[in-house]
């Protein structure tokens, strides 16, 4: 999962890890080099070879020509060799290297277990007790409801919408408004109250508006998971109830919500109110109540995230009949529909909220039942996750970072953070003499780009001054209790941060994650430890590897600071406009013409379902751009030097191999579904085929030509960065 927060921009399944320059001779030792631990081996997960270089050529379907479909050419074989195991959606090389990071925690969690009790530390205790509680489940089975009726009673005994709301106030009770406290995206050297809200349990509003007969399958599979919910909580038309809450967030999908790729807008999305205007929105909700319960009453105000556009907005920001179709009330909206829905409706929309966010620590019918449908019906997985390593997500969860102090020490050897910053200033520096060469941008609007370039954090590993959670309370064997504390202490640590300076120490992964990030508000970079190993990066690879793979990544993050919506911020982090009007529409222009390339890759349905090349703008501008920079870093590194054919290939061709062997991917029907319509990164086979043939260098390194599949003319080629 990706611990992500309101003002993170880049990262998603894009993971980064370390390339370095490696010496002259490009050594990589003659051994084989696979993916996974062997215990994870040994438990039939599939691996990967890495051959002796990086990229076992192997692999290679010398078959297909690398112009017609270039992913299949690089990954094919492997897909083919490897089908999905029945616990996974989707799984390649990027989940196989979480997997790893999964079974080396386990080492460590074994290792704590086996230790004589009376020599733990505070913190071993904790996360073994953390870990322990979920893994019981005979006591969650003989215990019953029995944990999580405090909080159902606290719910229960709610009369009136103003009780409710206090609830909704509390940490650990599901909300449909919210509040808590982040960096001010315009000025980035505070922090201030963000509001927004949320309130459906489908993945995203298309669910709703979906009248297909796979759409209705799935709203119907939904009620009835509503239904057995309601049912297990003491209702007795558990039925007739579920209607109702279902038509509670209908409404609110239909209504209040935006359209997923109009939410990208952060012009459209940075509302600063007072908190009188705040307070004039809500309607019956008693939002002055609310804040000061929550405890940002405080703040120098207020930013919310959706609210209708005004006037003067439609017209600054061109908004066509087709965009506003798209924007929903918002929080006004919001506040009215709450407003108007009976208060018992609103009692079992919390009651199915905490019920299903709590099945996994629940009896096993909960866990089943959540399953059945979030994972089989939205996901196509055959089978339920093992419970350790689910066990494993839970301990990292609640106090993710004492686990991720262990993992450093064990795993995170010094040289790769020296590599990796060798890499980031290679990729830097090729970022400048792009910038630099570009004829699109303007030379005001360039100094600009210099200064943020120039101004960029990067962060590699861990943070120096990990979490210790001080004050959070584990419990053996109180799974839900645990949960509820952790939350209690997130939200203390959380608005405790109102009147205090920012602190660009702290990380929005924890160490052990196979991932990274780029942060608008802080300008920074962000690369875990965990992403920092193959197929990423391996001080033994070749040097064309390491910067096809890992540079690829980090030119990607990089590049997330000047994609469609992160270039919206400036060298200090402020969202603010710093280019000129020519120089934005050309770079609009561009980002258009890669929104209608995108558009049409459509893998689905005979091709009628698409990719939706505007909710995956920015990560294709960062992919295309990353590749870019990373080509261009990649022979920065190596000019003047002999780089010799290896297996066959020159260094150009496994430089885009590296690249491709990243996103070797295979997923099941029915998450390709989801996906499509959720996720603003593209189908893996895309982050290949659809950023390499952008690339003059390609074509030349695969003898890529007119007749080829993937063959684009020159003008059609989209080189923005």
């Amino acid at each position: 999962m990706i611990h992500k927060t309101a003002a993170l921009i880049g990262a998603s399944l894009l993971a980064l890890s370390a390339a370095p320059a490696l010496a002259d001779d490009h050594a990589h030792d003659e051994s084989t080099e696979t993916l996974q631990s062997a215990e994870a081996a040994a438990s039939g997960l599939p691996t990967i070879s890495f051959g002796t270089w990086g990229f076992d050529p192997a692999y290679l379907a010398t078959d297909i020509k690398p112009g017609d479909d270039f992913n299949a050419y690089a990954n094919k074989t492997w897909i083919d060799a490897n089908p999905l195991p029945p616990e996974f959606s989707r799984i390649g090389a990027f989940t196989l290297l979480g997997e790893k990071s999964t079974y080396d925690v386990k080492a460590l969690m074994d290792e704590l277990a086996a230790k004589d009790a009376a020599t733990l530390s505070g913190d071993e205790q904790r996360i073994l007790d953390a870990y322990r509680s979920f893994l019981d489940t005979d006591a969650i089975e003989a215990a019953g409801l029995a944990p999580a009726k405090p909080w159902l009673d606290r719910i229960a005994g709610v009369k009136t919408l103003d009780d409710l709301a206090m609830l909704w106030a509390e940490p650990g009770f599901a909300s449909p408004i919210s509040a808590g406290v982040g960096i001010d995206a315009k000025q980035p050297d505070r922090h201030i109250a963000q509001v927004g809200f949320g309130g459906i349990g489908l993945p995203d509003r298309d669910y709703y508006l979906d009248t297909s007969e796979k759409g209705v399958a799935i709203q119907t599979k939904y009620k009835q998971y509503l239904a057995f919910l309601l049912s297990e909580a003491g209702y007795a038309d558990a039925a007739a109830m579920a209607e109702r809450v279902y038509a509670f967030e209908d409404a609110n999908a239909r209504t209040v919500q935006w359209d997923r790729a109009v939410r990208r807008n952060r012009d459209l999305t940075y509302n600063l109110l007072t908190a009188d205007e705040l307070v004039a929105l809500g309607g019956k909700v008693p939002v002055a109540a609310m804040l000061q319960e929550i405890g940002v009453a405080g703040s120098p105000g207020f930013v919310v995230s959706l609210m209708p556009p005004t006037a003067e907005e439609v017209a600054q920001y061109k908004l066509d009949a087709a965009t506003l179709a798209k924007i929903g009330t918002g929080l006004p909206g919001m506040m009215a529909l709450v407003s108007e829905t009976p208060v018992d409706v609103l009692k079992a929309w919390m009651v199915k909220e905490f019920l299903s966010d709590h099945a996994a620590v629940l009896p096993a019918r909960f866990d089943a039942a959540s399953f059945e449908f979030f994972g089989k019906t939205l996901r196509g997985t055959p089978e339920q996750r093992p419970r350790w390593k689910r066990a494993i997500g839970e301990t990292e969860g609640l106090i993710g970072e004492l686990v991720g102090k262990e993992y450093v020490a064990r795993y995170f050897p010094p040289e790769n953070k020296a590599a990796m910053d060798e890499l980031v200033a290679n990729l830097r520096l090729a970022l400048g003499e792009s910038i630099d060469e570009i004829t699109w941008m303007g030379e005001e609007t360039k100094t600009q780009a210099r200064a943020k370039l120039a101004s960029f954090d990067p962060k590699i590993g861990y943070r120096p001054n990990l979490e210790t959670y001080e004050g959070l309370l584990i419990t053996a064997g109180a799974p839900i209790a645990n949960r509820m504390a952790a939350a209690e202490w997130r939200r203390a640590d959380n608005v405790a941060k109102l009147g205090e300076p920012i602190d660009r120490t702290e990380w929005g992964m924890l160490p052990q994650t196979v991932n990274a990030y780029y942060n608008s508000v802080k300008n920074e970079i962000v690369f875990p430890a965990g992403i920092l190993q193959q197929p990423f990066f391996a001080l033994t690879n070749d040097i064309a590897v390491n910067y096809g793979a890992i540079g690829g990544v980090i030119g990607h993050e990089i590049g997330h600071g000047f994609d469609d919506q992160g270039s919206k911020s400036d060298a200090s982090g402020a969202l603010r406009n710093w280019w000129t009007d020519a120089d934005r529409a050309a770079f609009d222009e561009l980002g258009n013409r890669l929104v209608a390339q995108y558009n049409a890759f459509c893998p689905l349905d005979d091709g009628k379902t698409c990719v939706n090349g505007r909710l995956t703008l920015g990560e294709n501008i960062g992919d295309v751009g990353g590749l870019s920079m990373a080509y261009r870093a990649y022979k920065l590194a190596t000019k003047g030097k002999d780089v010799p054919v290896i297996d066959g290939l020159t260094g150009d061709q496994r430089f885009f191999l590296a690249w491709a062997q990243v996103w070797r991917s295979t997923q099941r029907e029915e998450n390709y579904r989801n996906r499509l319509r959720t996720d603003s990164h593209s189908p893996e086979e895309y982050r290949v085929n659809g950023v390499v043939r952008q690339l003059d260098e390609w074509y030349e390194a695969f003898g890529v030509k007119p007749g080829d599949a993937m063959y684009l003319p020159p003008e059609q080629r989209v080189r923005i960065w």
